[in-house]
């Protein structure tokens, strides 16, 4: 039975047992993931690499960081185990704070469709990390809309503060892909728990690193097809 997740495919096997779990907790396959959506979606329109960049750290801060750490706290199962609240809070919250100093920053300059959009995002992160209101937003639909579906919508509003029908096509597609993880994912950590099937475990492994390592690297090259 897996006692924790250190075990996991995106977690070193090197360092010390802190530093791994310090870079297990920020699940970078998946963070990368979402923050290619974001790209996807400055990708739709006419972009500038400065706002590129910016939602991508954006993202990266917000739900890489902050969402992730919330996690660890609001988790009934503590996979990382029982982590000092007061730093995981800090850090939290400084990167949250990071995320809505650059996300205000452009939505008043002369993106305000970003306003709606992270109003949306920082619900989902407090209601679904923290598993709030009972846990009734921790579900597979509130985790596609807000690591699928909002993360295009946020990387198109920043560049044009507009939503074209190559962003809505693209949000569908980050929303599938995200739906299929999630499903993958809830399944592939109750077979570890279990621990009833070492091969069935392999696949579901393999589907999500597919899944993550493959939007990331088809960003990259898409992105470098672009400026090349």
């Amino acid at each position: 039975m897996q006692k924790d997740r250190t075990s996991e495919w995106f977690v070193p096997r090197f360092g010390s047992k802190n530093f791994r779990i310090g870079v297990g907790i920020l699940f970078l396959p998946y963070t990368g993931m979402v923050i290619s959506f974001a790209a996807w979606g400055s990708f739709a329109v006419d972009f500038s690499l400065e706002r590129l960049v910016a939602i991508c750290l954006l993202y990266f801060l917000a739900l890489g960081i902050s969402a992730h750490f919330l996690d660890s706290l609001g988790s009934k199962t503590k996979p990382w185990g029982v982590l000092p609240k007061k730093y995981i809070w800090t850090a939290s919250l400084l990167s949250l704070g990071g995320a809505f100093v650059i996300g205000i920053y452009y939505a008043f300059l002369d993106s305000p469709l970003l306003f709606p959009i992270g109003v949306a995002e920082s619900f989902f992160l407090f209601a679904y990390n923290l598993e709030l209101f009972k846990g009734r937003f921790h579900n597979n639909a509130t985790f596609v809309i807000s690591w699928g579906i909002l993360p295009v919508l946020a990387g198109s509003a920043i560049q044009t503060n507009t939503i074209t029908i190559e962003t809505l096509l693209l949000s569908g597609l980050a929303g599938g892909l995200s739906y299929i993880l999630i499903k993958t994912s809830r399944k592939y950590k109750d077979l570890k728990k279990q621990f009833t099937d070492s091969l069935e475990i392999y696949k579901k492994e393999a589907i999500l690193k597919i899944i993550s390592i493959g939007v990331i690297a088809s960003t990259v090259f898409y992105f470098i097809l672009r400026h090349a």
